[in-house]
């Protein structure tokens, strides 16, 4: 009988996660989210993200906007602000390289953003194409002005999921979390 992990292999080539990563932190980021009043997510496919876009994707009450570039995500992000609706925008570090123009936007107008960052060229990273940008992602963000938190265990993401909505939409503060590849498990093709 073949095992979650293997069929996932077989149909996407991600291997076997480790026991930390098969825990329920994305249900819990869901409702996380969802009890911060977030109803809009938007989102590059990504399969580090992929229960959580799931589960955001099947509530009747959340407006997911699938992207074709991350940029898009920080504009929606503002926007929805801009319309009573809190956002998240959820990416790979590869893309955060793609946002930096645009993040000028939320940190000048000074409108909240929540970002949840999955990292690609840390643990177990198979592709050397990830590594620069993986090392560049936190000091590119905080160089341009956002708070970066970090999450390494699923307790630790929830917490700081909750903590960082809180900073963002009650203080007006551009927040990216930033998600250990550990957690996520090791990808191989």
């Amino acid at each position: 009988m073949q095992t979650d992990a293997a069929r996932s292999a077989a149909a996407g080539g991600h291997a076997a996660q480790p026991p930390q990563a098969s825990a329920d932190w994305p249900a819990r980021v869901y409702r996380a989210l969802r009890a911060a009043d977030v109803s809009q997510m938007s989102y590059v496919p990504d399969a580090g993200h992929a229960a959580l876009i799931q589960m955001l994707d099947a509530d009747p009450q959340v407006t997911c906007n699938v992207l074709t570039t991350e940029e898009e995500g920080i504009a929606i992000a503002v926007g929805a602000w801009l319309g009573g609706q809190r956002s998240v925008v959820l990416m790979q570090s590869s893309g955060v390289g793609n946002c930096i123009n645009m993040l000028s936007l939320p940190v000048m107008a000074r409108t909240p953003l929540l970002m949840l960052v999955t990292m690609r060229g840390e643990w177990a990273e198979f592709n050397p194409w990830q590594v620069p940008m993986s090392r560049a992602t936190q000091p590119t963000l905080e160089a341009i002005g956002l708070t970066v938190l970090r999450a390494e265990t699923g307790p630790d993401l929830v917490e700081t999921v909750a903590a960082a909505a809180a900073m963002a939409f009650d203080s007006d503060q551009q927040i990216a979390i930033l998600i250990g590849q550990r957690l996520l498990g090791r990808k191989t093709w």
